[in-house]
């Protein structure tokens, strides 16, 4: 074996390229909570986030994804003549199963439920009332035709079919929230309820990989990429009766453990599915026992306040949203704000470039909720414009912490293989405290990404261009032999300096 001699290392580094030095995954940024939201909101999303002992940032887009789907297709937003967007939002928590995930849903969905249930009852109880009705009319139908074939029988004319005969149509039993709807199912309920729905998923993984399964009808992305947009459907199985739907208009909530989100980052169509999903991925919220919860209740009330938001009925009877426009200023602010958007682009590529591309559209969808979530929480009038106050909240709310949370969330996505590899070398240097090592040394450690030679060596080049180590030439031993890969280390890497 080689020995390796001591050899004397210059003091004199460049600045290594500091890309390298930062975490592999950016930290999570602070939710500029008092910045976007009323006092009456914010002290509940704190409250309730607390009690649920999850981060702040879960209980909020929990509410967004909520509130979304209870407006749904009552009003919509528009910026300017030929620009409509639903209020739809999809929320991706991103943690561990320790993470919180599931009670700051809870938060959220508890209430929905609770306004659901009186919803319900009152259906169940018209059905019962249709079902008695049906019997009679089943009655009513039986001797109608016997009446009919005794008619032709002896020659006279039948009797018109009697109005008992027809019990009408069953009553729609609504539902505000599904957990496992097919899109037979969802296409039934949407059929008979234009206002839209939630579909909540514990784990999204699952179902965003199941949709490319084909089960005797096709793949679900087409259906799920037009429920994002609120655009007309028609939903066809064989053996059944198609069903159409003006606005397939639904939210989307759940969570989704890091591990998953990185398998479906790598695996992602480039349909633009994922990056329609605001991926909320906060630090662990700390462990401490919960105080009082002031106002359980509130997100109730808001959430029955909001269902009094009626469809519009137009001249020919059909229902449709009453569309919300923005004020002059408002237009103002999102030309800046799409400005800014086109340069966030020229920095990106793949799924956050795809990400960034709908903020406009996504930012004019917060507005809105923001403009109802006033009126239903503060006190405020109901909106008819979205005014610059609106329209600016909910851009600075995409530009403080939207924006760099999907940074965060897409970060292994965004960033090329090689690269990836660089950042763990300059890991695994930290942790070992190495001053020097050789390439022999990292592949012992058989760490992930690092293990294999191929692996090592695109992220050995990458660390040599950017300063952040050197090449040592040892001299073969008097046997000859391989010269051993052996490389000095910038001081600035252990130090944790740029």
């Amino acid at each position: 074996m080689t020995e390796i001699r001591e050899i004397a290392f210059s003091p004199d580094w460049p600045a290594p390229d500091v890309k390298f030095l930062r975490p592999e995954i950016p930290p999570a940024p602070q939710l500029p909570i008092d910045d976007v939201f009323g006092s009456r909101f914010s002290t509940w999303a704190r409250e309730a986030a607390e009690a649920k002992g999850a981060p702040l940032d879960y209980a909020v887009f929990s509410v967004f994804s909520v509130l979304s789907s209870v407006i749904g297709n009552a009003r919509w937003v528009s910026p300017w003549r030929g620009w409509t967007e639903p209020p739809v939002i999809w929320a991706m928590l991103i943690g561990l199963p320790s993470a919180g995930k599931s009670p700051a849903i809870d938060a959220a969905l508890q209430p929905l439920r609770a306004a659901e249930r009186p919803l319900r009852e009152t259906a169940d109880a018209e059905k019962r009332a249709w079902t008695e009705k049906a019997e009679i009319a089943k009655l009513a139908e039986s001797t109608w035709k016997e009446t009919v074939k005794a008619a032709i029988k002896e020659g006279q004319t039948p009797p018109d079919r009697p109005k008992e005969a027809d019990a009408g149509s069953p009553p729609h039993i609504p539902r505000l929230v599904v957990n496992d709807g097919t899109i037979e199912r969802l296409g039934a309920i949407l059929a008979n309820q234009p206002r839209g729905i939630l579909q909540m998923r514990d784990e999204l993984a699952g179902w965003l990989e199941g949709m490319a399964r084909y089960s005797g009808g096709g793949n679900d992305r087409p259906f799920w990429l037009e429920a994002y947009g609120g655009r007309g459907y028609t939903v066809e199985r064989m053996g059944r009766e198609p069903l159409t739907i003006d606005r397939l208009t639904i939210a989307v909530m759940g969570g989704v453990q890091p591990d998953r989100l990185k398998t479906l980052l790598f695996k992602a169509d480039d349909d633009g599915l994922l990056a329609r999903f605001l991926p909320i991925w906060p630090e662990p919220a700390p462990l401490r026992r919960p105080r009082a919860w002031a106002d359980e209740d509130l997100m109730r009330r808001i959430i029955e306040k909001l269902l009094t938001l009626d469809l519009l009925t137009d001249e020919h009877d059909q229902q449709r949203p009453w569309i919300v426009g923005f004020t002059d200023d408002a237009r103002d602010l999102m030309d800046q704000f799409r400005q800014a958007v086109r340069q966030w682009e020229t920095e990106a590529d793949g799924l956050m470039l795809s990400f960034i591309g709908k903020l406009p559209g996504l930012t004019a969808r917060l507005s809105l909720v923001l403009a109802f979530l006033d009126w239903a929480s503060e006190g405020a009038e109901e909106p008819h414009q979205i005014t610059v106050q609106h329209f600016g909240r909910a851009a600075h709310l995409v530009e403080a912490y939207i924006l760099p949370m999907a940074r965060r969330a897409y970060a292994d996505a965004a960033t090329p293989k090689a690269e990836r590899a660089a950042r763990r070398l300059v890991q695994v240097i930290r942790e070992q405290g190495w001053l020097r090592f050789t390439s022999s040394d990292v592949l012992r450690l058989d760490r992930a990404g690092l293990g294999t030679k191929s692996a090592l060596d695109p992220a050995l080049e990458m660390l040599l261009d950017g300063d952040l180590i050197r090449a040592v030439l040892v001299p073969t031993g008097p046997q000859g032999g391989r010269p051993t890969r052996l490389y000095a280390v910038n001081p600035a890497i252990l130090e944790g300096q740029a």
